[in-house]
């Protein structure tokens, strides 16, 4: 549906919480004049003060996040919602429903295997019929590794140089801190997936978010937690490489966008992602660490200490701290016919603040903004490849980041 008579174009929902306070900031620095957006949340007094602190006069929207008609008639109201509520699996159900059910684009920062999960289940066919596009992780998770693989895609094909074949994600440079929100969803899906064994093995499959797990083929393990050489992916990578944090889900991510594109990548496609680090020790020393973060949280005890000295929720670094940070990302593929490329996003600012403000904002104005070039699609519960694709691409690239492709 999508109407452009909406009396709204970008509705941008926790509008008063560390990130959504920065992506308001970015709409009202960026967004195109005449762009109608509102600020919504639970306090209109707080929403009026961030309002004054931005210099906007943008409507102001109160709505609960368990309040689902509150949420459908604010939805109904907008082309597209920005939601930065989390963890999305306890706060963020009724409002992507809510969205589905009236024809309304979506966007938000989950990293929550189990909240899209839920969500696909729940709002894909709904979202079809009304022609929502319901676009879940819009930020650092997992725009870097979805457009990094779309444009690499786009680029092989351009050269008729055949499918993608082995496909690996190395983050070589990143500066930035832990999201308290990010930690918080953490702390969710393990307290889920500790009570309930079929809910573990959704987490742990790499195909938890296919649209047809039968459908996909047989390519054996395909692990997350991946300790390797540098030289095992590319002579231009030094070190060694070690798990990155949030392969778990980009992976899954990544391969629903193939699968939703019937296998365009190729049916031979495999994905990973890994960090650079500096040797064997320290590649041993991160997946050890990822571990026992799992499993800290698990135990009580332990979950106790990681409470008082991980960032809390609501909380993020200061203005300086998100300026300094940055981070590159290089994904290296080998072609069906045997030709190498490397795609390559690079972006400053703190990945999870700074960076992921400018992701989910421009999402959301590419959805408002540029219907005209975004992907072919009967709506539903997309990713951001497949939901948006080259019309972020374009937007992010005036944003200010690096996404290049080239042959090697």
């Amino acid at each position: 549906m999508n109407d452009p008579q909406r009396e709204l174009d970008v509705i941008v929902y926790g509008a008063t919480g560390f990130v959504g306070v920065l992506t308001a900031r970015h709409l009202a620095e960026h967004a195109p004049a005449g762009t109608r957006i509102a600020l919504a949340g639970r306090s209109r007094a707080k929403l009026e003060k961030v309002a004054g602190e931005l210099g906007v006069d943008w409507p102001i929207v109160v709505a609960d996040a368990d309040d689902e008609p509150a949420l459908t008639t604010m939805a109904g109201r907008a082309r597209v919602v920005l939601t930065t509520v989390g963890p999305y699996a306890k706060y963020g159900r009724p409002l992507a429903r809510a969205c589905a059910v009236t024809g309304t684009d979506y966007v938000d920062l989950t990293g929550e295997v189990l909240f899209a999960r839920d969500s696909i289940d729940e709002n894909h066919a709904t979202a079809q019929r009304t022609g929502a596009r319901i676009v879940h992780s819009c930020g650092f998770d997992s725009i870097p590794s979805d457009i990094g693989v779309h444009v690499l895609h786009a680029a092989v094909r351009a050269d008729d140089a055949g499918e993608l074949t082995d496909t690996t994600l190395v983050v070589t440079r990143l500066r930035g801190g832990f999201s308290g929100g990010t930690i918080d969803s953490m702390r969710h899906q393990v307290d889920v997936m500790k009570k309930d064994r079929r809910l573990r093995r959704v987490g742990a499959s790499p195909y938890s978010l296919s649209p047809d797990r039968e459908a996909e083929p047989d390519l054996g393990r395909q692990p997350d937690m991946v300790t390797l050489r540098g030289s095992d992916v590319d002579a231009s990578v030094r070190g060694h490489l070690a798990p990155f944090v949030m392969a778990s889900y980009n992976t899954r991510v990544v391969r629903r966008s193939n699968a939703l594109r019937g296998w365009a990548y190729g049916p031979r496609f495999r994905y990973r992602e890994a960090m650079r680090v500096s040797g064997p020790a320290a590649a041993l020393a991160v997946k050890g660490a990822l571990n026992g973060l799992v499993i800290g949280f698990a135990l009580p005890p332990v979950r106790f200490l990681l409470d008082r000295i991980l960032p809390a929720p609501g909380t993020g670094p200061d203005e300086n701290a998100r300026r300094n940070g940055h981070f590159t990302m290089d994904i290296f593929t080998t072609t069906s016919s045997g030709a190498r490329y490397r795609a390559r996003v690079k972006a400053k600012g703190d990945p999870g603040y700074a960076a992921t403000a400018v992701m989910l904002g421009e999402s959301a104005l590419a959805l408002a903004l540029d219907r005209d070039r975004l992907p072919e699609s009967p709506g539903g519960v997309l990713t951001p490849a497949t939901g948006i694709g080259d019309a972020l691409v374009d937007r992010l690239r005036t944003a200010g980041l690096e996404i290049t492709t080239e042959r090697l």
